[in-house]
């Protein structure tokens, strides 16, 4: 693969395990050169990171729960120690409590409605503000994950649903903000895929099947198409794009049944 991101450093949040969403593209912007950060959200979840970052060019391994205003600014200023900037920062976080993702969503607890906000919306604008200052005047790009429920009712989705809209708003907002300091803000809305995060919505395996039978391309969505979106998301190519959703769905969402 041409090396695209040859001397550019990127932040990856989200990497739970193998099949996440996010070691799809941190595949992918390893491949093309980049040198990265990968966050982890507490120690168990930090021994699967180290587990695979060997499969990477030496990336750096740092935790931060982003529920905390203090662990996120402590990262970016162990960042800017360590590498000085940032070129990229790819946001692939989502949580709402198992039982906010069953049942009718008008039955969502004020706290579990909260939480889903919090963790898989507010935290892209609390990571941007934070970065914006080894960001700005680099052509940046952040990149967040999103999912078509957010635009129409997915049975068991709930909450999730709600908060990925209010993501995707933010992506629009951030792009308009951070414009002017020369900063990118996309967001990829890919089709479904069995991860560590999606395995909470009931059903996950039977709306992967209905969505392989009927996507124009009759196939299920895999992390490494995704991984190459945000490759071209997060390189020099789409310094023209910002604010928008990039579908990689194999075009489920054009179907009007």
């Amino acid at each position: 693969m041409t090396r695209l991101l040859e001397g550019k450093t990127g932040l990856i949040m989200g990497i739970a395990n193998k099949r996440s969403i996010a070691w799809g593209v941190a595949n992918s912007v390893n491949s093309a050169g980049a040198r990265l950060i990968l966050t982890h959200q507490n120690e168990r979840l930090g021994e699967n990171v180290r587990e695979l970052a060997p499969l990477l060019n030496n990336p750096m391994v740092l935790p931060c729960d982003v529920a905390s205003d203090e662990q996120i600014q402590a990262l970016m200023d162990r960042i800017r120690e360590e590498a000085g900037h940032l070129d990229f920062l790819v946001h692939a976080l989502a949580y709402a409590p198992r039982e906010a993702l069953s049942g009718m969503y008008a039955e969502t607890k004020r706290a579990d409605f909260a939480v889903a906000l919090d963790v898989s919306a507010y935290s892209l604008a609390a990571i941007s503000r934070a970065a914006l200052p080894l960001m700005q005047d680099r052509q940046a790009s952040i990149v967040t994950l999103t999912y078509f429920g957010s635009e129409r009712v997915i049975q068991n989705y709930n909450v999730m649903g709600v908060a990925k809209a209010a993501l995707e708003a933010s992506v629009r907002y951030l792009a308009n903000d951070l414009g002017p300091q020369g900063i990118r803000v996309n967001a990829i809305s890919a089709g479904p895929i069995k991860t560590l995060a999606s395995s909470a919505v009931s059903g996950i395996s039977n709306m992967i099947k209905l969505h392989a039978e009927r996507a124009p391309l009759r196939k299920q969505v895999d992390i490494e198409e995704v991984g190459d979106t945000a490759l071209f998301l997060v390189s020099p190519l789409s310094r023209g794009i910002s604010g928008e959703v990039i579908y990689v769905d194999g075009g489920y969402h054009i179907l009007g049944v």
